[in-house]
């Protein structure tokens, strides 16, 4: 079955209109496994029931929107009203300025985009002009959109072929690290650690990312856990894994590169890790560098 869209309106870019469509870009086979709510006693399902004080359970379309301006006093907010009062411009998604990938760090993305795709044959040349520029340029647009009852700040960036667009957090609803940072206790790197951490950073990082390689096991587990309780099988505990406990920070890293490339890659001459070194390490005791480990071995 086609995909449906959610939304249709404009792309303004100053006047130029662009007619497009919004998809959600949630697949349906990433749906996750629901758990219901069930009376212990007698395991029947728990329902969620609307009621009013007065008249007690009432059904859906019996209930009305509304706005509380006074202590239980309430006035009627239709909220296709509420479209009429809105502007062509209102309707669009307004390009206001454009920006380089880095300008904006991700924290203010909130995880919901949506693809947009030109609505209709006289959208396909703007739209895809649009996007060879952004393409080309190398910028993301901001962008404004009322959505959903609520005006959004956007981003709009090129995705293959398509547009996306992913819904923003205003700054003054995100926390800046500088309120934490002050806690932060000031310390002083050693040269050995520094240099086998980032032997250990360039060990796991891949010649190429392949993100489908990660899944959601915590929804394989469940659906295991499940299959098996209709089957009726006992459920048998996995075997637990023994940690081993490193407390120094430099045996630690030695042992993380031992274990991705073998005892021989890690280092066997270092300073203690509480000692910090004042001067050189002699070239003649230094452990010749890990070399970059084939592509077939790396994670």
């Amino acid at each position: 079955m086609a995909a449906r869209s959610t939304w249709k309106g404009y792309l303004k870019l100053s006047l130029v209109s662009i007619p497009v469509k919004a998809y959600s870009t949630n697949s349906s086979e990433g749906s996750p496994i629901r758990l219901n709510q069930l009376h212990a006693e007698c395991k029947s399902r728990i329902k969620n029931v609307k009621t009013c004080p007065i008249h007690g359970e009432v059904k859906n379309d019996q209930i009305v929107s509304g706005y509380e301006y006074s202590k239980d006093q309430y006035v009627l907010i239709d909220l296709d009203e509420l479209s009429k009062l809105r502007s062509e411009d209102q309707k669009a998604i307004t390009i206001r300025e454009f920006i380089a990938p880095e300008a904006l760090d991700p924290i203010y993305w909130n995880g919901s985009t949506l693809y947009l795709m030109p609505d209709g044959p006289i959208g396909q040349r703007p739209y895809a002009l649009l996007h060879a520029g952004m393409v080309e340029t190398n910028r993301y647009a901001i962008a404004q959109v009322v959505w959903h009852g609520k005006e959004h700040v956007v981003l709009i960036r090129p995705m293959g072929k398509l547009l996306a667009m992913c819904l923003l957090s205003y700054a003054h609803e995100i926390s800046q690290p500088s309120i934490l940072e002050p806690e932060l206790v000031p310390t002083e790197q050693v040269p050995e650690e520094a240099k086998l951490v980032r032997l250990l950073i360039d060990a796991v990082s891949p010649r190429e990312f392949d993100f489908a390689k990660y899944k959601d096991i915590y929804a394989a587990k469940l659906t295991e856990l499940i299959e098996t309780k209709v089957a009726g099988k006992e459920i048998v505990a996995a075997p637990a894994q023994e940690h081993t406990q490193v407390i120094n920070l430099m045996d630690a890293l030695k042992q993380s590169i031992a274990k991705l490339h073998g005892p021989a890659a890690a280092p066997t001459e270092t300073a203690p890790a509480e000692e910090t070194p004042t001067a050189p390490t002699p070239a003649s005791t230094v452990s010749p560098p890990i070399m970059a480990p084939s592509k077939k071995t790396r994670a």
